[in-house]
């Protein structure tokens, strides 16, 4: 016969979370999906604002840019694991001023 005890083990590591420290890690994760999804689907789209980007963004067909993007939210997500929720919400800022970007592009505006 099994224990209350040995059952409650895996409540007992959740609620050892400090959900603080965890909270912003985990939106920069989800705003990381959006901006690399969003960065996908403008590399794949052919726009021709998309040649007149530095040289340097067009190496590799684009992905040296996804590269860039990788580090950018390596680096938030690391600084955002030690507590920092003001770079947390400068990438949530990015995030949508990417989201109005690709909008702005995908729907002809610009």
């Amino acid at each position: 016969m099994r224990s209350n005890r040995a059952q409650d083990g895996g409540a007992a590591a959740l609620c050892s979370i400090d959900w603080h420290y965890m909270a912003p890690l985990i939106l920069v994760f989800c705003f990381g999906i959006v901006n690399f999804a969003a960065h996908k689907a403008l590399l794949e789209s052919n726009h021709p604002m998309l040649a007149q980007v530095p040289w340097f963004f067009q190496a590799l067909g684009g992905r040296l840019s996804l590269v860039v993007e990788f580090v950018m939210l390596l680096g938030v997500m690391i600084v955002a694991a030690a507590g920092s929720t003001g770079w947390a919400l400068l990438y949530a800022l990015y995030t949508a001023l990417n989201g109005v970007s690709a909008w702005l592009i995908f729907s002809g505006r610009v």
